[in-house]
């Protein structure tokens, strides 16, 4: 009887300590952005870069500093970026407000009707449309292709860069900005330094699949 009781508590033991085992992994899966997505260990400046909204007016980066923004330049002629805007789109569609948003900016020398032909042929209807006909901003921002993201804080200083598409609606990437978002909150609050948001982020663990699609060069 002592044996078989002895026997049943190590098989618990060793259940327990699957257990935890898994939930660890589990834990260490789905927090971090994708492998390609360098996060910062410092936030670093950004370089003015202006452009257009729909209605043809001037527009910068400052306007949106007070919330953590997603900046996403792409074109018309980029296939990788038409794969993912889809996603961006949703992506803005769930955390979208006074947070967070995603600034869609495309470098078409097509104006902004190139623009508003693709959101329609594709069905894009939560991303605001944004234009830098002249392309400066790729230059300007040391993008070495399409699409190119950066991440970008509440001060306007850039704490992460993706070179490539990716799965932005991915369960991991939602949790991912939602947790940038919410130590950014936290730094704002506190007044801690606002660069601490992003490392602690990413320094939890997961690997999201990008889209599989390569990035596009300048033409």
């Amino acid at each position: 009887m002592t044996f078989a009781l002895a026997s049943f508590t190590d098989r618990v033991a060793a259940s327990m300590a699957a257990a935890v085992v898994v939930l660890a992994s589990q834990f260490a899966i789905g927090q971090e952005p994708p492998k390609n997505f360098v996060m910062h260990d410092e936030a670093k400046p950004v370089a003015a870069i202006k452009f257009d909204d729909v209605q043809g007016q001037s527009r910068n980066l400052v306007d949106f500093k007070g919330k953590v923004v997603l900046l996403n330049i792409w074109a018309t002629w980029c296939g990788p970026c038409r794969k993912e805007m889809p996603a961006l789109d949703r992506l803005q569609a769930a955390l979208g407000g006074p947070d967070f948003g995603v600034v869609a900016l495309s470098i078409d020398r097509g104006g902004m009707d190139a623009v508003r032909k693709f959101f329609a042929d594709i069905g894009i209807r939560t991303l605001a449309m944004y234009l830098d006909s002249s392309g400066q901003a790729l230059r300007t921002l040391s993008a070495l292709g399409l699409p190119t993201t950066l991440l970008i804080d509440r001060e306007g200083r850039e704490i992460g860069r993706l070179i490539g598409p990716a799965e932005w609606d991915a369960p991991e990437m939602v949790e991912f900005v939602q947790c940038v978002v919410a130590r950014s909150d936290a730094a704002t609050a506190g007044k801690a330094p606002a660069p601490a948001a992003a490392p602690l982020c990413a320094g939890r663990s997961v690997d999201l699949p990008a889209s599989g699609a390569r990035s596009n060069s300048q033409p």
